[in-house]
């Protein structure tokens, strides 16, 4: 997950395809790697539905953990998704796109072999921007049931992990530090396995639909059921530790230091990450408690400073940084800044002039002013830099638009963007339009600086 040697983000270099069945649904899946700018992150694409939806590989969008981990937004969800995100953070791939043609990755043989080779054909290449792991500095415990997990500062990555069931059987114990080359050597080929009493309770709840010999181990008592002998010694800690560092790349960034996990699960890596994160933002949460509010009369650098640190700005203090004044001004407020992520909001109310004409008596928000609004939002994050004061972001150009819902009059419209790339004069952003929690639109802008 993280190697001091791999400073800049990564993509794939080409797109590289598997074809397959679900290990849970039991349905077909062709399934495809693809490159994906700076700051993407990994984004499961599912292109059999409508609008082709896309769910980022954060713990937020976690929403089943029972014997797998599934993200869902919205209505649209991808089960069993620990194998491919393990894939990537073992390679150290920051940003991909996961294109699937159903609800499942294929679950090839139960390990992440046939993805390495997925991986392989596509090739690894550098990005422009650095990779910014989070370097533990105070312990993070967890105990749920039988899980006991501690996060210690540390070099590097290393897990340190003991397994058994709830009888006690087949403990193992198993201790790595993760680098590309131990990832695939010591993890990657590690297959997912049951014991044989589970498998009709798993069955008549929906799962394993696809599952069988040549894709998971079975212990039945004393005796393992496989199609070929057991490839580790300690096959099934180190599977174990396979769905860790899947799970714990739902941090978002990479991680250095030491876990220490005795009987992990999918739920208890999930709630491991969302306190790693808590941990993370400690320090942002104290500065908004502390910080005193902003002065109407500062500079818009100094306005830019106190913005960040309080994580919010409101409509004076916006029009600081922004030259557009009604009817055209499409941000109320900016509930907050971190990093290259900025959130705004737009209160949609049946005063705007556009909803004269469109359309009458149906009220609807054209697509194009929550387009507008994205690139205003994503303007402020790049105005906001002290360097870029008292200069106008020009609105260039949008990619892979799409609008998603109708916004109707008395919608609060929440806008999501995330800088992707900032050199020079030229911004790039990533920007969603929400309602409700739902997206409604979404898009890649393009924008430029320049002065009055």
């Amino acid at each position: 997950m993280f190697n001091a040697s791999v400073l800049q983000q990564q993509t794939l270099n080409r797109p590289a395809s598997y074809s397959g069945i679900g290990l849970h649904s039991g349905n077909r899946v062709n399934m495809t790697f693809l490159p994906a700018p700076v700051g993407t992150g990994i984004r499961f694409r599912r292109v059999d539905l409508e609008g082709k939806p896309e769910i980022e590989a954060r713990v937020d969008n976690v929403a089943e953990t029972n014997r797998s981990t599934t993200l869902a937004k919205g209505n649209t969800k991808v089960h069993t998704v620990e194998h491919v995100l393990a894939t990537f953070a073992g390679f150290q791939i920051d940003n991909a796109i996961v294109e699937l043609d159903a609800n499942e990755p294929p679950i090839a043989d139960g390990s992440a072999r046939e993805y390495c080779k997925m991986i392989h054909e596509a090739g690894i290449v550098p990005q422009e921007d650095r990779r910014e792991p989070y370097k533990v500095t105070t312990a993070i415990e967890l105990e749920a049931g039988e899980t006991v997990m501690t996060l210690f500062p540390g070099s590097g990555f290393k897990v340190t992990c003991t397994s058994a069931d709830k009888k006690g059987r087949f403990a193992q114990f198993y201790s790595v530090d993760l680098t590309p080359k131990t990832w695939e050597r010591d993890l990657a080929h590690a297959r997912t396995f049951c014991f044989y009493e589970e498998i009709q309770y798993l069955f008549t709840h929906g799962l394993i639909r696809g599952g069988s010999l040549e894709n998971a181990v079975v212990i039945r008592d004393d005796a393992i059921l496989t199609t070929e002998p057991l490839r580790y010694p300690e096959e099934f800690v180190r599977h174990k530790i396979l769905d860790i560092v899947g799970d714990f790349s739902l941090l978002g960034r990479p991680i250095e230091g030491h876990l220490v996990a005795v009987k992990p699960s999918h739920s208890a890596n999930c709630e491991m990450v969302r306190r790693i994160a808590a941990q993370i933002r400690k320090p942002a949460d104290a500065a908004r408690a502390f910080a005193p509010p902003p002065s109407p009369a500062s500079s818009p650098e100094a306005v830019a400073d106190k913005g960040t640190a309080l994580g919010a700005m409101d409509i004076h203090t916006i029009m600081k940084f922004l030259p557009h004044r009604y009817p055209f001004l499409m941000v109320d407020r900016v509930l907050s800044i971190e990093g290259n992520k900025i959130v705004g909001i737009k209160n949609v109310s049946i005063n705007e002039p556009h909803f004269l004409g469109h359309f009458p008596g149906h009220p609807i928000m054209p697509g194009v002013l929550q387009l507008e609004a994205m690139a205003q939002v994503a303007g402020i994050a790049m105005l906001k830099k002290a360097e870029n004061a008292g200069q106008i972001a020009y609105f260039m150009s949008a990619e892979n638009v799409k609008w998603r819902k109708p916004v109707l009059p008395g919608d609060v419209l929440t806008i999501e963007v995330e800088l992707t790339k900032s050199r020079g004069k030229i911004g790039k952003a990533r920007g969603v339009c929400k309602v409700q929690g739902e997206p409604v639109s979404e898009a890649d802008v393009t924008f430029m600086l320049m002065a009055p």
